[in-house]
């Protein structure tokens, strides 16, 4: 089960005023599970997104690129689990392709408008008869409530045992703002941009040239932010949608208070559901804040950052509550820094201070760190001693499941 996180009641997630939602059963894959979403959005919405890095990137990816470039204007998103339709050659990109225009057949819009997602295993072909089948259902089912949100979250997940939906709600020049998101991720997890599947949306008004950047912004200060196993995905998308219905003047810069309001919300939704994943991924026990200090620079500070956070000694060291903390700082080596001065090294786990200018603190004792180390929420924070940067890294620790998880995934 995930570390620290349940998931949320319908109650509490907020509907967003100009997007309806609509789930259902079309046996992608497997039987009786939810593995069909449509997302409609009102005429006029803004979106923006951000996908994987990986240059194995799968069809939907393409797809969305090509969409999203074409400037029509997107009217709705369809989701599927079961099937990553990636690794396909030239017949993913027919099937993702004529997903597309049977859902913008149904709606009276351009295949264009429509941007495709999925999610599951690679390599195989996408069922499309099923999904297309499958459309009027989740069409007919489409709503705005807070319990359509829980069950478009339930409905995107594959390997991940618990939905993960997140809800704020800002005011902006006196008008109440609502922003909600879902995301999907457990395993292959190191966004390099994003997460395996996330969607936010607001009704704030937004700019049609600015909702690219304010996905970029939130990603980079979220999805950007956490690894589980240190994989890129092929499918990995971050998707931010705007439907305007909010009665205030549209935001033209994210700059401005208004920008600056609305972006701080974004990325808070962003960020609980990236932690979210963190906190559920592959047999995970723990959740670790990997945070460095005192680099020159951003880029120093997470390539050490990562270098912790991806390290499989340094996590199996975590699950197994294990203060064999010379992995950390073998990972601090070998993180790319070629004039690192070992000797201006701190480290801290918590509240205890485990190494000073480079060796063990004197005042450190064993059971201290197992004493952290037992802990479901851990925080690991080196000092650099060159600078004022600073990044954070989410990760989690590397138990037994995660390789049972991934060895009988496909059975």
């Amino acid at each position: 089960m995930a570390v620290n996180w349940t998931a949320p009641d319908a109650a509490e997630l907020l509907p967003v005023s100009g997007l309806r939602l609509g789930v259902t059963e079309a046996h992608v894959r497997k039987p009786n599970r939810k593995d069909l979403t449509v997302m409609l959005l009102d005429e006029g919405s803004a979106v923006g997104g951000v996908f994987t890095r990986n240059r194995y990137c799968a069809a939907p990816v393409q797809v969305c690129r090509e969409h999203l470039a074409a400037g029509q204007g997107i009217r709705a998103l369809v989701v599927n689990t079961g099937c990553a339709n990636a690794g396909t050659g030239e017949q993913g990109l027919i099937d993702t392709r004529t997903v597309c225009i049977a859902l913008a057949q149904r709606l009276g819009v351009a295949p264009q408008q429509v941007l495709p997602f999925s999610t599951g295993v690679i390599m195989e072909p996408l069922p499309v008869e099923r999904i297309v089948a499958g459309l009027p259902a989740a069409l007919a089912d489409a709503a705005e409530d807070g319990a359509h949100w829980l069950r478009a979250a339930e409905g995107i997940m594959t390997t991940d045992t618990v939905p993960k939906a997140a809800s704020r709600r800002v005011t902006i020049d006196g008008v109440p703002v609502t922003v909600t998101g879902i995301a999907k991720g457990a395993g292959m997890i190191r966004p390099n941009m994003a997460t395996m599947l996330g969607f936010v949306a607001t009704d704030a008004p937004v700019a049609p040239e600015l909702i690219g950047e304010l996905a970029r912004r939130a990603a980079d200060g979220s999805f950007n932010r956490i690894t589980v196993d240190g994989d890129t995905s092929t499918n990995d998308s971050f998707v931010v949608m705007a439907t305007g219905r909010a009665p205030l003047a549209r935001i033209e810069t994210l700059d401005s208070p208004a920008g600056q309001t609305l972006l701080a919300a974004v990325t808070e939704v962003a960020r609980t559901l990236a932690h979210a994943i963190v906190r559920d991924g592959e047999g995970a026990t723990k959740f670790i804040t990997v945070r460095v200090e005192g680099g020159r620079d951003a880029e120093e500070c997470l390539k050490v950052a990562y270098a912790i956070a991806h390290s499989p000694l340094v996590k199996t060291a975590f699950y197994a509550s294990d203060p064999n903390l010379g992995r950390i700082l073998a990972a601090v080596g070998y993180a790319g820094i070629g004039d690192l001065d070992q000797g201006r090294i701190e480290l801290f786990l918590d509240d205890v201070h485990v190494v000073t200018r480079g060796g063990r603190h004197p005042a450190y004792r064993e059971e201290d760190g197992q004493r952290v180390m037992k802990r479901s929420e851990i925080t690991v924070r080196v000092d650099l001693g060159c600078g004022a940067a600073a990044e954070t890294v989410w990760t989690c620790d590397l138990s037994h499941d995660y390789v049972s998880i991934n060895a009988d995934y496909r059975s």
